[in-house]
């Protein structure tokens, strides 16, 4: 399985850890010696940690190792990377590693070989070897590296939108009889017999004109109501939508887990 650096394999990988880096932390014995420091981490595909790159200092012996993730025990709150028997021969025997190393699988049984056990019963085969062969090598002790959860709830408000009702707004007919007045006027013909001024002075013969078929023409005329209907516009409609905010309190019980620590004997416990 191809192994990676950490920053490569996750570039935000502080973030991940919740701020601690394991980079630059102190490596020491069990007894609180110093042998160096951690330079990075070696991980699997999956995100497993399978090395730690050390830059070693004992015994006047300097050079860069591989020391494999399960000999370790980190301590984020001393800053430290405790080793467990890591001597002057292993770091000697151990390929100096520079940054041009090419950690294959022979690379890495080549690390391998110098911490196994001597009473290994490990037959190593390369196309069927994995990390889980060897828990002590690759495997997290447990005792040493227990993790303790504690867990709260938390209320967490969210909104949904649903749908509470729907305004159609459309228009119809309604019909009406209307009533309007016009005045028209008409004309009619009066015709009235009087008796002249001149009734009964003699006409001299000579003015005397007697015609036949004389008319006198009047035309007569008279208005007509013309009535037609015409659209307005009577009035205009805006329809739109208001948002109302209001502040929505509810309440829950949640719960959180505290620690418990018991202890018994004389240990002095932080």
């Amino acid at each position: 399985m191809p192994i990676h650096k950490l920053e490569h394999f996750d570039p935000n990988y502080q973030e991940t850890f919740g701020g601690d880096d394991v980079k630059a932390l102190d490596v020491c014995t069990e007894g609180g010696d110093k042998v160096g420091s951690v330079a990075d981490i070696l991980v699997d595909d999956d995100g497993h940690f399978r090395y730690l790159i050390i830059d070693v200092r004992l015994d006047s012996v300097g050079k860069k190792i591989l020391l494999p993730i399960g000999l370790s025990r980190i301590d984020y709150a001393q800053r430290r990377v405790y080793v467990d028997g890591l001597s002057g021969q292993q770091i000697e025997n151990l390929p100096d590693h520079t940054e041009d190393a090419i950690v294959d699988s022979d690379y890495e049984e080549n690390v391998r070989s110098v911490f196994r056990s001597p009473t290994s019963a490990v037959a190593y085969d390369r196309d069927t070897y994995n990390y889980q062969t060897e828990p002590a090598l690759y495997g997290l002790n447990d005792q040493s590296h227990q993790t303790f959860k504690l867990y709260e709830e938390r209320l967490i408000a969210n909104k949904n939108r649903i749908k509470t009702g729907e305004v159609t707004v459309g228009k119809h007919i309604e019909t009406d009889t209307a009533h309007v007045s016009v005045p028209i006027q008409k004309e009619r013909v009066l015709i009235e017999r009087v008796v002249p001024t001149e009734a009964g002075r003699v006409i001299d013969a000579n003015e005397l004109k007697f015609q036949e078929g004389e008319v006198a023409r009047i035309e007569v005329y008279e208005e007509t109501p013309e009535i037609h209907k015409e659209a307005f516009v009577r009035e205009e409609v805006r329809i739109k939508k208001v948002v109302e905010r209001e502040t929505v309190e509810t309440q829950e019980t949640i719960r959180r887990e505290e620690l418990d620590v018991d202890t018994t004997g004389n240990l002095n416990v932080q």
